[in-house]
């Protein structure tokens, strides 16, 4: 069996010793080691694209003998024999990944799309041999299915992100039917959208003149400006990162834009002056920036997220004692920051705002999507249901006595 590695430069960028071999973000050099046949072999495969490495390597182990390269002065091996019409798993990854970027995919999408076929499909791929696309069909992919590790949600969403993968691949003509169909759909078991009531939502922000900051400063303004972000979230419905990310030049008046229409007319949220004004003040952070409220401008949101959240696990911390405790398990209630965002949404449909106004507060792109994270789920809306139905029967006409009798 032949083996293909990186052999790292003095130069290279691979300075960990996690960074072994396989380590594929430098442009090192690509060797192969192995047995093939009667013969051990130990060379440089003149070439850093992994992808054409693999097609050597495996069409070596077809023949099963190993052909010198040619001198080609630093060029690489051919892509690939004219005669061989196949596409490989590498480079229909690589069309995919080009097309979503084409499309205008966010960042974060791509970076998804990214770790599950560059580096997880690629990797189960090489270390099992399967160099084609047509080699993959239902029964290898269930085994690949097998190896995620993550809840029932996020695999159900992967698994859909795969068939999309093989969809594109049907369209380019390299494969006839999409092997993902005849996998298996993965059973989800949606949890009820939660959200604070408002003696909740106080014990939060009561926690919050507690917070006295984290590793790097001890003063109470990182409590104000966790109180700020989360009045912020509750009263505007924006996601975290949305609210982490908002410029100041986005307050208007006591108004936040929330976001621009398909039509190109501004979608604004009235927020309550208090908390108008409590975000003008907001003190300033470690590392302020001019434009926004909360985030500095360095680095990427994804890693100002994850410091906000950390903050607010701590902060679900210091109010549990006034949180509720779920009989079943014993335990305080869930919490998390998306819960503003849902607060928000279940307020206004309890004060009985229509809920296509709402889904377009939230940014939906359907009424559907609206409905699907909100209505099922929310039993004070179907108590308030259930009250409307029993006034209802009070302004209805008695039947008469006489009749009935």
């Amino acid at each position: 069996m032949l083996t293909i590695f990186r052999r790292h430069t003095a130069r290279c960028t691979a300075k960990r010793p996690e960074y072994d071999r396989t380590y594929r973000k430098c442009k090192c050099l690509i060797h192969v080691e192995g047995k093939i046949g009667d013969r051990f072999l130990r060379e440089s495969l003149k070439t850093r694209s992994w992808e054409q490495a693999n097609r050597r390597v495996a069409e070596a182990e077809a023949r099963g003998t190993w052909e010198e390269l040619p001198e080609q002065h630093g060029t690489a091996v051919p892509a690939r024999p004219s005669e061989d019409k196949r596409v490989t798993v590498a480079h229909a990854v690589a069309e995919y990944l080009q097309n979503a970027k084409d499309q205008g995919n966010g960042e974060d999408t791509l970076r998804k799309k990214g770790t599950t076929f560059e580096k997880q499909l690629l990797t189960w791929c090489e270390e099992r041999g399967y160099f084609y696309i047509e080699q993959l069909g239902t029964s290898e992919l269930r085994q690949w299915r097998s190896t995620w590790n993550m809840e029932p949600l996020a695999r159900s969403k992967r698994q859909g992100m795969v068939c999309g993968f093989f969809y594109f691949c049907m369209r380019q003509g390299w494969i006839t039917k999409n092997p993902m169909l005849d996998v298996g759909k993965i059973q989800v078991r949606e949890r009820p959208t939660d959200y604070f009531p408002k003696e909740e939502f106080d014990a939060v922000i009561d926690a919050t003149y507690l917070y006295r900051g984290d590793r790097w400063e001890n003063e109470d303004r990182f409590g104000e400006r966790l109180r700020t972000l989360t009045l912020l979230m509750r009263w505007s419905g924006l996601a975290i990162r949305d609210a982490i990310t908002l410029e100041r030049s986005r307050l208007v008046d006591d108004s936040v834009l929330l976001y621009r229409a398909k039509t190109g007319h501004p979608v604004y949220v009235p927020l309550p002056p208090d908390v108008a004004r409590a975000l003008r003040d907001v003190p300033p952070g470690k590392n302020p920036h001019s434009a926004y409220f909360f985030w500095s401008g360095r680095g990427k949101p994804k890693s100002a997220v994850a410091d906000w959240q950390r903050s607010y696990r701590r902060l679900f911390e210091l109010a549990a004692p006034k949180l509720p405790v779920d009989p079943q398990t014993g335990k305080t209630k869930r919490c998390h920051p998306h819960m503003f965002r849902d607060t928000f949404a279940v307020e206004m449909l309890l004060a009985g705002v229509p809920i296509e106004q709402v889904s377009m507060l939230l940014g939906h792109k359907s009424v559907r999507t609206t409905e699907k994270s909100y209505l099922p789920w929310v039993h004070a809306r179907q108590k308030q249901l259930e009250e409307s139905v029993r006034r209802a029967w009070l302004v209805q006409v008695k039947p008469d006595a006489s009749r009935v009798a």
